[in-house]
């Protein structure tokens, strides 16, 4: 008999449960049971999974266990489990996307995110819900209904990864994936509590993510990336560590090292403070959480200043859009395009002075249903265009009891920087706090 409850593994960091199975102090059977459990007793009020793969999830916890006691080498997160954002392609499982045309679509392969996470020991739990064809920013469609956020039902665990989002924080999941091309990973993170990244374009593979248009890439599809989500920057950089580097499919993968946060000195690094990017002024809970990290990165001996980024970065985020649409000439496209190349430059030119920026994820916290902020993820969207690291990580609570994160911003292929300057802010403000759900 284990010695914890369900509560205790369901809020237990991924990279601890695995060492917990390696160790052989619970089995990889008792971890997914006490998983399906949570998903079992919240689920029905937050409507976060949308297909749970039960049977299989069980008979791979068993296969775990049996690895283990015959002397098998396992990965970093044998018997862990995980779920996935419902635009992920999962072998055996279905993957609607959140429409109704592909109520009964199973696929026969996992994307290449899903298949490192299996081959690393994890073990699927089932798929999360997400807005129709997985984009947009509250997760509510015709075919599985509305998630809600589970620090308030009333609330929104925004979009698109909001499923994903609102099962971890509800302890229904370890860890899981979800995807961003604007705020879709941050914004659920933030509304919820979590820690996660959006990785620099191109890190981790998008082959096998799906939206309107079928599978997508660098070409077609720039802003959005595949990434990791959890409730503690250690376990999202292990999942990135996990996650990234080429698979021969995605012709837009680079082979760049992904390297170890734990490297990063903060002191002496320069970080730029924007709190309010003259768009949408953020309110005074989420100003003074943004204070809070200023201050903590300076406390631990970094070199911290106001300053603004070039701006334009969400207008031109909105041509973009426009130019979905069917709206633009194929000339009028290739200047928003030159457009982009021209702030992607100004915005490289700008952070020659810095190491990295901090800034809020939204205005707020969690709003409620069907009340967005507008433009709310002007605060997301620039660093979409720029294909930078964004990491997350909660810093503050509102007046309400929600809690509001921070996003960490760092240049191109350094990662390990975000992630250690998002550590040093888990470490100083709290990090993760469960729900009372």
């Amino acid at each position: 008999m284990t010695r914890f409850g369900d509560r205790d593994l369901c809020f237990c960091p991924a990279i601890e449960l695995g060492r917990l199975v390696r160790e052989r102090e619970i089995s990889a059977h008792e971890l997914v049971e006490a998983h399906l459990r949570r998903i079992e007793q919240v689920n029905p009020q937050i409507n976060a999974v949308v297909q749970v793969d039960a049977d299989r999830a069980l008979d791979a916890a068993r296969g775990a266990d049996r690895a283990l006691a015959q002397g098998t080498p396992v990965g970093p997160l044998h018997g862990v489990p995980f779920t996935v954002k419902d635009n992920f392609e999962t072998t055996g499982i279905i993957t609607a996307i959140g429409v109704v045309e592909r109520a009964s679509v199973v696929p026969a392969r996992d994307a290449t995110a899903v298949a490192r996470l299996k081959a690393a020991g994890a073990i699927l739990l089932g798929k999360t819900n997400c807005p129709p064809w997985g984009g947009g920013s509250e997760t509510d469609n015709e075919l599985y209904g509305r998630t809600n956020n589970p620090y308030d039902l009333e609330r929104t665990p925004s979009g698109s990864s909001g499923g994903e989002a609102a099962i971890i924080a509800a302890g229904g999941s370890a860890l899981g994936i979800g995807s961003d091309s604007g705020g879709s990973i941050r914004d659920p993170a933030h509304f919820c509590g979590l820690a996660a990244l959006k990785p620099t374009a191109g890190l981790i593979p998008v082959t096998g993510v799906l939206d309107d248009e079928g599978p997508f890439g660098m070409m077609s599809d720039p802003r959005t990336q595949v990434g990791p989500i959890a409730r503690s920057i250690a376990d999202v950089s292990l999942l990135t560590s996990i996650l990234a580097g080429p698979d021969g499919i995605d012709a837009g993968c680079i082979p760049v090292r992904v390297q170890d946060p734990s490297g990063v000195a903060v002191r002496g690094l320069k970080i730029a403070v924007q709190a309010d990017n003259g768009i949408v002024s953020p309110d005074p809970a989420t100003l003074a959480t943004i204070h809070a990290a200023a201050d903590a990165l300076a406390a631990a001996g970094a070199i911290v200043a106001e300053a603004d980024p070039p701006a334009g970065g969400h207008a031109l985020t909105r041509e973009i859009w426009d130019s979905y649409a069917d709206e633009l000439s194929s000339q009028a496209v290739y200047g928003v395009l030159r457009r982009w190349d021209a702030y992607r430059s100004a915005m490289l030119r700008w952070l020659a002075d810095w190491d990295a920026i901090i800034c809020p994820v939204y205005p707020t916290a969690a709003h409620l249903h069907g009340r967005p902020i507008r433009d709310g993820v002007s605060y997301t969207t620039p660093y979409s265009l720029t294909g930078w690291p964004c990491a997350v990580v909660r810093c503050g609570t509102s007046t309400e009891g929600l809690p509001i994160d921070v996003q960490v911003v760092a240049g191109p292929w350094r990662d390990h920087v975000a992630l250690a300057l998002a550590t040093t802010l888990e470490a100083a403000l709290g990090g993760f706090r469960a729900p009372s759900i």
